[in-house]
């Protein structure tokens, strides 16, 4: 049953990680639209926006396939390609998400959380990198664990602006305040509580 689940769960996150990807990538050959306010606004960031949506899509894109243990312990190497280009598309959707935090919907409220949030997804993927390099395994995934709830935040955001606006049928500007800094936030947090259950139960997982 646990397995059944686990599997269900993976599944799942795969599916939207692809579909927000696919969403991501359909995005950069969109039609613009000068009444749409997030496209007035990432008109005035010129790379930023094709940059943040390419790195973050390909991040998308890349995590399930890092988290897949059959494809990690058959083909390794093929495991640190991904991984390497999995790096390389945050540290791309990282610095343009810096850099498009300057003109975030919501002002300095949600532009702090987006760029707090891509200097840690930064970090914290260097730090994952890093200590795979290093040959320190354990560490390794523990913090890669922690770069891919960062990067599923993308999917978090947009759950909650569709809850907030669409079925609690509350005002977009608050939404989207709390959503910023709670997407990634929330994340963290459940990573952190699986990563510190009980040694047994996530030797099983």
């Amino acid at each position: 049953m646990i397995g059944f689940v686990r599997k269900s769960a993976y599944l799942l996150a795969a599916l939207a990680c692809a579909a927000l990807a696919a969403y991501a990538f359909a995005y950069l050959y969109g039609e613009y639209r000068p009444r749409n306010p997030f496209h007035a606004q990432f008109a005035v960031s010129g790379l930023d926006v094709p940059g943040h949506l390419f790195g973050a899509g390909l991040a998308l894109l890349l995590a399930p396939l890092q988290l897949n243990g059959w494809l990690r312990r058959r083909w390794p190497r093929l495991h640190r390609l991904v991984g390497w280009l999995y790096a390389g598309a945050i540290l791309i959707g990282g610095v343009s998400g810096l850099s498009l935090a300057r003109h975030a919907q919501g002002g300095v409220a949600s532009g702090a959380a987006f760029a707090l949030l891509a200097a840690v997804w930064m970090a914290v993927t260097a730090l994952g990198i890093g200590y795979a390099i290093a040959g320190d395994t354990v560490r390794h995934r523990r913090w890669m664990w922690r770069s891919i709830a960062l990067t599923t935040s993308a999917i978090t955001l947009r759950l909650i602006l569709g809850v907030g606006t669409g079925a609690l049928r509350l005002d977009f500007p608050p939404v989207y305040v709390f959503a910023a800094w709670s997407c990634w936030t929330f994340n963290l947090a459940v990573c952190e509580a699986w990563l510190r259950w009980p040694r047994s139960a996530l030797a099983r997982a």
